[in-house]
């Protein structure tokens, strides 16, 4: 009779042990996995607070989403050598996009933010515009702008170049 409880008893508290480790395993898979979406959530968070940009090296993950972003199209086969670069300090926003694509990916950028050519502002915007070997300031002058703005707030121009295939695009406000 005392084999059968003590028996009895072992039982138990194997079971209790059991239990016990695999509720703290479950407790701690489930903490790791609440830290890890925490984790991504808060990146996330900031990464649409504080975007990054990869001015110094084309075609990264950033300057791919950063594309999509701003120019609102998908990137296509001929989109490659993606730059671009974000100056957000103060009260106004600049954004410069220097990439290269078909002459049919240029239209659909013009009809997705709706530019004109623009023959009456003279001003290409080159006192706001940085200075990177991939913005081409001497040859974008000599190209055809296209161009928006929301009441003169807020503004788009858009150059490219046939011959080299090689598009720019810079975004800003006032």
């Amino acid at each position: 009779m005392k084999s059968t409880i003590y028996r009895l008893l072992v039982l138990v508290v194997m079971i209790g042990i059991i239990s016990c480790n695999q509720i703290k395993n479950k407790t701690t898979k489930i903490t790791v996995t609440t830290k890890e979406e925490l984790k991504n959530q808060t990146q996330k968070i900031v990464e649409e607070i504080f975007p990054v940009f990869d001015y110094d090296k084309p075609d990264t993950k950033n300057n791919k989403k950063r594309f999509k972003d701003f120019l609102k199209i998908e990137i296509t086969p001929d989109v490659k050598n993606i730059y671009c670069f974000d100056d957000t300090i103060g009260i106004d926003a600049d954004y410069m996009f220097a990439f290269n694509c078909n002459s049919k990916t240029s239209n659909r950028i013009i009809e997705a933010h709706n530019l004109v050519i623009d023959t009456i502002n003279l001003s290409n915007g080159f006192e706001m515009q940085h200075d990177f070997e991939w913005w081409d300031k001497k040859r974008i002058k000599n190209l055809q702008k296209y161009s928006w703005t929301d009441n003169n707030q807020y503004f788009k121009y858009y150059w490219y170049d046939g011959v080299k295939e090689k598009a720019y695009f810079f975004d800003f406000d006032m």
